[in-house]
């Protein structure tokens, strides 16, 4: 298996309202470094995954949507907790809508809260 991986941030504001959550269940900031990598069993007849500027380019189209706004009243999250889990899935689920995704095996997102935890989706195509 093949895989290109491009890394990006975003800096989001949002709750998690619920006691489960602890102290983040109030209003707070989170810069998630987000990581996504791309998978192909071959090659494709460039000799290559998926160009790095245009991974690059559409990483960044879909984080422009998330990039400074409180995902409390980002439509994406209405009625459910924006984790970091569904946050990374809806990352996922974006790429896909956006891409040609013929000839990739998988799509894989993880979000980075700090060096010692993150979340990961990962879309078997």
């Amino acid at each position: 298996m093949f895989e290109l991986t491009v890394r990006d941030h975003v800096m989001i504001a949002h709750s998690l309202p619920d006691a489960f959550f602890g102290p983040a269940a109030g209003l707070h900031g989170a810069t998630f470094v987000v990581e996504v990598t791309w998978s192909r069993t071959e090659l494709d007849e460039h000799g290559v995954v998926l160009d790095i500027g245009e991974a690059s380019t559409r990483l960044r189209e879909v984080l422009d949507d998330l990039d400074y706004r409180n995902l409390d009243h980002h439509p994406a999250f209405a009625g459910r907790f924006s984790t970091t889990e569904v946050v990374a899935r809806h990352i996922c689920d974006r790429l896909i809508a956006i891409m040609d995704v013929t000839g990739f095996a998988a799509l894989s997102v993880t979000l980075r809260e700090h060096p010692d935890a993150w979340a990961s989706y990962r879309a078997e195509l």
